[in-house]
């Protein structure tokens, strides 16, 4: 059977050919991947690609582990989640970054302030999450750098201009992660069965509320995309929805919360294990240490009025909020 390669994927297997370092490479390999069509005529280059990726992340893992300069893309995840701050330069993203974070970003009136990552921490209730602001999509001297962290990073941040065409911002955005193959999940989808290209988590977070008409222009953002990606309206100057910005950031992360107690002690609500949306029992046990797995018998659940202590197996299914009695 013919490979039938697009235009698309010899873009990004010309990319690989000219890349120099591993990340630049690592991102042209990664296109390629999602981009190949997906038949049995290119099983075989598909399995090709995909030990290329593997030996690169080796080598690139060990480069770093052994003490040597590491790629300034690449930010070490922290807390929940890492979420990219995504837009047109003067959208805001410094200026939300510095708004609901600890990190200083620099912030200007002119294009393209942010050349490299900053990253900062986000207090969320219990929890932490990691945003990175970068160079805005349209700097083509910095785009490598940003799509690799785009597709390293858990939730793409989609910030928006709403004194600026938003729609437009939006379609150009879209456009450009799909020219990437880089695919956006939209709300309640589940790609966990789509491993060459699984979509990425977006949240739009349209900002400049406080200006004349952002309103009406943010309802116009809702009114075309708001079905189908979370949603949420912000002004990073003036402060206004931030608490609702960090709400929507924990229901686009597809994450739950999930809290532990020995018999007969009360549980520890301080610090939650953090696991995806649809995880069980077992995947907790996982988390807390590889030996659970081996001995685990059962669990007692508390969560919602349905489950008070309720013994459940360990497929169980686990819900954000509840609280897990392992037994061993």
């Amino acid at each position: 059977m013919p490979a039938n390669l697009t235009p698309q994927y010899l873009e990004a297997e010309k990319r690989y050919r000219l890349a120099k370092t591993v990340p630049e490479k690592l991102e042209a390999l990664e296109m390629m991947l999602a981009l190949i069509p997906k038949h049995k005529g290119t099983d075989k280059l598909q399995g090709e690609i995909k030990r290329k990726i593997s030996k690169l992340r080796g080598e690139f893992q060990k480069k770093r582990s052994s003490g040597r300069r590491n790629y300034p893309f690449h930010v070490e995840k922290e807390g929940a989640a890492q979420l990219i701050l995504f837009g047109f330069p003067n959208v805001g993203k410094s200026e939300l970054l510095a708004a609901v974070t600890n990190a200083s970003s620099e912030i200007a009136d002119y294009a393209y302030t942010t050349k490299r990552p900053r990253p900062g921490m986000m207090t969320f209730e219990d929890i932490q999450f990691q945003l990175v602001d970068g160079p805005a999509f349209t700097d083509s001297a910095n785009e490598t750098g940003l799509f690799y962290m785009v597709r390293n990073g858990d939730l793409i941040l989609a910030v928006l201009d709403l004194t600026d065409e938003p729609v437009l911002q939006l379609e150009m955005i879209f456009d450009e992660l799909d020219k990437r193959g880089i695919r956006v999940a939209g709300k309640g989808t589940d790609d966990s069965e789509n491993n060459n290209n699984p979509g990425k988590k977006l949240l739009i977070v349209g900002n400049k509320l406080d200006m004349n008409e952002a309103d009406a222009a943010y309802r116009e953002v809702v009114k075309e995309y708001g079905a189908q990606y979370n949603t949420v309206a912000i002004s990073a100057r003036t402060r206004i929805n931030l608490e609702e910005f960090k709400k929507e950031v924990y229901k686009a992360s597809g994450i739950i919360r999930l809290y532990t107690k020995m018999p007969g002690k009360k549980p520890d609500l301080g610090s939650p294990f953090v696991l995806k949306k649809g995880s069980n029992v077992l995947d907790l046990a996982r988390m807390i240490h590889k030996d659970f797995v081996k001995r685990l018998k059962y669990a007692r659940i508390w969560g919602s009025e349905k489950y008070q202590g309720q013994k459940v197996k360990k497929e169980h299914v686990l819900e954000d909020g509840d609280i897990i009695e392992l037994h061993v």
